[in-house]
């Protein structure tokens, strides 16, 4: 059976054979497997099923149908609805809440290396809307879970609060094809209501700023160690950095119901 290459991935290269993807493992793949697993018995819909590994040492997972940006720009429609965020905040609580518990395996590795502790839950840690699939307007969950792992319930908010929102700066949100600048604190409190958020919002703030510059030292850390696709990564770290800068700037007010 023929391999199809799925659109986007900036890191890892993912391909389709029939219902099954299949990607290149990294060392704490295992790790993840037994969350995806952990999810599936739980019933949660919203993440691909872990399937072992291939011949070529491969991870596989079943494949998630439905709509994708993959490496459309601007991004469709559904990426800036007010249904859609609600529905990613619920998303997210329902991880959350679920992983509050998850067990982890003996000799857990995370993209990261911070190990499960008391009072963490398990994040995706990369759920924006290029991660998203979607059925009409209705969000069938979210691939590419390489980069989960344990945090804070907040630190895992912040980065769809950057994307979905979205606080990138203005002029990388116009890019993606939102042009609506004036409603984004309408548009945060949307989605932090719909997870719901019971923290302080204007303290949120600085979790948002810490979010998105851990993310650009993540990615030049990548692009010093040789990482290959890193040089394609390093204007979403400039990206990032400069959104941190705009979002310190944002009043107490943009923080507030």
């Amino acid at each position: 059976m023929s391999e199809e290459v799925l659109p986007g991935g900036n890191t890892v290269g993912a391909v389709r054979i029939g219902e099954v993807v299949h990607k290149p493992a990294s060392p704490w793949t295992p790790t993840v497997h037994a969350l995806l697993r952990y999810l599936e018995e739980a019933g949660f819909e919203g993440a691909p099923r872990a399937l072992g590994f291939d011949e070529r040492g491969r991870e596989m997972l079943t494949f998630l149908p439905g709509d994708v940006i993959g490496d459309r720009v601007p991004w469709p429609g559904w990426a800036f609805a007010d249904r859609t965020l609600i529905q990613v905040g619920q998303w997210l609580r329902r991880l959350h809440d679920l992983t509050a518990d998850f067990p982890p395996p003996d000799g857990e590795r995370w993209f990261a290396g911070r190990p499960m502790r008391p009072g963490m839950i398990i994040g995706h840690q990369d759920a924006a809307p290029y991660n998203a699939v979607m059925f009409g307007d209705t969000l069938g969950g979210f691939f590419d879970w390489d980069t989960a792992g344990p945090s804070t319930r907040e630190f895992d908010l912040a980065f769809p609060a950057l994307s979905w929102v979205p606080l990138y700066t203005p002029g990388a949100a116009h890019h993606f094809g939102f042009h609506q600048p004036e409603d984004r604190s309408r548009r945060l409190h949307l989605l932090l209501d719909a997870y719901g958020y019971e923290g302080d919002r204007l303290a949120f703030a600085g979790v948002i700023v810490q979010r998105a510059r851990t993310q650009a030292t993540v990615i030049r850390g990548m692009a010093e160690a040789g990482h290959p696709a890193a040089p394609a990564l390093l204007p979403i770290a400039a990206n990032l950095e400069q959104s941190a800068t705009e979002v310190e700037s944002l009043p107490p007010d943009f923080w507030r119901r």
